[in-house]
């Protein structure tokens, strides 16, 4: 069984099809279809199922993924470790929400790469449930992701403590006249795609209001997102800091939620077997030094 196939196999099953599998490899899409094929003939049994929207896991390719992923984990950090030698340098891969690294991270990455111009680093922004598969799987070093974390094979350190608010358009002064204003199906939820854990409070708190049957709409960018909550979509939730340091905090209402629906933490994770490089060693140590970061 080559290690290659297992790779561009789990690829696929990341991305969901041979086209988007092939754009993150880096590589035809002839290339992935033989080895995946490559692989189920050794098998014996077929590892995805193709439907019009894309390719799914069979059983027997949901059994093989952890597998897949380890490997290909162990393969990336075996290469690292063995160019290690104590100096800071080579690629780094972190991963963070996307309101994460709108507000918290530049001056963290300004910092880390004035400290370590030798490190390659890369940063990839996607949902919590996609950062925690991808710290898993070995593609990113570590990422910022909400709480709570709860998996064996990581680490987490608390870096910092969001306020969650409901976002709506400017004429809505405050939540009872939102709730009185609107149908009894509540607001569009204007939300990033599924895998996003502010997505899942949003959906708690409309159902808390009444709202469970209120329409969504994704959205990709964070400055999209505000926009059209601006120009009344619909509302949104979002951290305070991110809609204050937002160009449009002008033209929207900030509305406080309970405790229980406000409080999140940002954490950091990492994977808690396996080699730590020098370079996310010290990008840890950054995060602990600076003043804004909270120890867990």
């Amino acid at each position: 069984m080559e290690l290659s196939d297992l790779q561009t196999f789990a690829a696929v099953a990341r991305a969901g099809g041979i086209t988007r599998a092939a754009a993150e490899l880096n590589t035809v899409q002839s290339n992935v279809t033989q080895r995946v094929k490559a692989l189920e003939a050794e098998i014996g049994t077929a590892l995805f199922e193709r439907h019009a929207r894309g390719m799914a896991l069979t059983g027997a390719g949901k059994r093989l993924l952890p597998y897949a992923q380890k490997l290909a984990a162990l393969s990336r950090e075996a290469l690292l470790a063995a160019r290690d030698d104590g100096e800071p340098k080579g690629p780094l891969a972190i991963g963070s929400m996307e309101t994460t690294a709108a507000v918290r991270l530049p001056p963290l990455l300004a910092d880390f790469h004035r400290n370590c111009p030798a490190v390659r680093l890369s940063l990839r922004t996607a949902p919590t449930a996609d950062l925690v598969a991808g710290v898993l799987d070995g593609t990113l070093d570590g990422a910022f992701v909400a709480g709570p974390i709860t998996h064996d094979d990581l680490m987490a350190t608390s870096a910092f403590r969001e306020e969650l608010v409901l976002v709506s358009a400017r004429r809505w002064a405050s939540l009872a006249e939102l709730r009185a204003g609107t149908p009894e199906s509540g607001p569009t939820a204007l939300v990033f795609r599924t895998g996003c854990t502010y997505r899942q409070r949003l959906e708690q708190v409309f159902t808390e209001f009444g709202w469970p049957s209120a329409a969504r709409f994704e959205l990709g960018t964070l400055d999209g997102m505000i926009g059209c909550v601006a120009a009344d979509m619909g509302v949104t939730l979002l951290p305070r800091a991110v809609v204050e340091c937002s160009a449009m905090s002008g033209s929207v209402s900030i509305h406080t939620l309970s405790p229980s629906h406000a409080r999140v933490e940002t954490l950091f994770i990492q994977r808690r077997a396996g080699h730590q490089t020098s370079a996310l060693r010290s990008f840890v140590e950054g995060l602990m030094k600076d003043d804004e970061i909270i120890a867990a």
